[in-house]
């Protein structure tokens, strides 16, 4: 994770993150289930999801690095548990 500050914007810190799933289908499951969870204050950040050859990636702005830091840590937390979950019960499934 890179934190950048960005003193131009009241967006002051970001980070991007990129998982690659090795498949276009396992990052569409990813990105549709973690797509329905909205930031809890949006006022404060701003997530934005893309998928692009079988990978997830996450850009996130904030106002403060410490709200950056719960919303990264709380992304990283669900995206873990649905990564485990097409691990365990993905397999032979048609997509």
């Amino acid at each position: 994770m890179d934190i950048t500050p960005n003193h131009s914007s009241p967006w002051e810190f970001s980070c991007d993150l990129e998982v690659d799933y090795g498949s276009e289908e396992k990052a569409k499951i990813v990105y549709t289930s973690l797509a329905v969870d909205m930031e809890l204050q949006p006022d404060k950040v701003k997530r934005h999801m893309s998928i692009s050859n079988g990978k997830l990636a996450v850009h996130f702005e904030a106002v403060e690095a410490r709200f950056l830091r719960a919303s990264y840590s709380a992304f990283v937390d669900v995206l873990t548990l649905v990564t485990k979950t097409i691990e365990e019960f993905g397999e032979g499934l048609e997509l």
